[in-house]
Order: structure tokens, then C-alpha cells, then sequence
């Protein structure tokens, strides 16, 4: 099976932020902030702290919320000269390869740590921080999408 496509920006924009929310220190880091920016909530309430201190953890979650949901995607994006190109890529028995107008690249299944499914892509994972996404809209239809979800369950780890 062959597909064809590019990337749409709001989409790969999208496909970054749950790459990065999925992240098990960014959750654990999203948690810690948050619980001490309700706990310094009630502690300014209950007139136990100062404002500046209540200000502090909420400036801290802002800029934090910030980071993972504006600039950290967004400097990726357009870093990365990937997201500009056009592929082809064939889904074969033993491999997976991957092509662009400068040449062919082909990984074995093996390659891949595991993948997931999000509501526009399917993120190859070759290890914890390096992935390849391939938009679910490249397939012809749902019979296609079906195959190749298949052929990816029964191939790669999924997590």
C-alpha cells in the first residue's frame, strides 16, 4: 500500500502539543504546578500568604501552559524543513519506506518502538523522542485506514 501527502500546519501544530502532553515528566511537571498554584489559591484565601506568592505560582502556570502549548510546537515546526515537503510513502510486508523528491529512505518494522493514534496522525516512534507522523487524511478511505491501523497493531508496539 502507497500513500501520498503533505503536512497541514494547524494540524502538525495539533499532532506536537499531544506528543508533548503525553510526555510522562511533562504530565508529572503539569501536575506539580498545578497543585501548587490551587494550594497557593487557598493558602492566599485563608490569608496565609502574601499575593505576591499566590501571583507567582499562577504566573508560573501561565508561563508553563505557555511554553508547551504556543512555543515549544510552534519553534519545532518551523525548524523543521519536514513539515514542508511532500512524501510517498509504501507500506510493505517487511518494511516501511518513506519518499521525497531528493530520494528514498526505508526503515524494517523493527525500527519502530511502538505508535499512536491521535485524531489526525499516526506517530511512528523510533524511540522516546523521535517520531514520524502520517496523516490519517492520506488514505483514500476508511477501508484503507483500517488496513493499515491492521498492519500497524500487528507490526509495532502500540502504547
Amino acid at each position: 500500500m502507497s500513500i501520498q501527502f503533505g503536512y497541514d500546519k494547524k494540524e502538525v501544530i495539533q499532532a506536537l502539543r499531544y506528543h508533548f502532553l503525553s510526555r510522562p515528566e511533562i504530565k508529572i511537571l503539569l501536575v506539580l504546578v498545578n497543585v501548587f498554584a490551587i494550594l497557593s489559591a487557598v493558602m492566599f484565601s485563608l490569608k496565609k500568604i502574601q499575593p505576591i506568592s499566590f501571583l507567582a505560582f499562577s504566573l508560573l502556570w501561565f508561563l508553563l501552559m505557555l511554553v508547551i502549548w504556543r512555543l515549544l510546537p510552534g519553534s519545532i515546526y518551523r525548524r523543521s524543513a519536514t513539515f514542508k515537503d511532500h512524501f510517498i510513502m509504501h507500506f510493505e510486508d517487511d518494511a516501511v519506506v518513506l519518499e521525497t523528491e531528493r530520494g528514498a529512505k526505508g526503515w524494517p518494522w523493527n525500527a519502530f518502538s511502538h505508535f499512536v493514534e491521535s485524531h489526525y496522525f499516526f506517530h511512528l516512534y523510533f524511540d522516546a523522542r523521535s517520531f514520524f507522523l502520517v496523516p490519517k487524511e492520506a488514505f483514500k478511505d476508511i477501508t484503507e485506514l483500517q488496513q493499515v491501523r491492521e498492519m500497524f497493531r500487528s507490526r509495532i508496539a502500540k502504547k
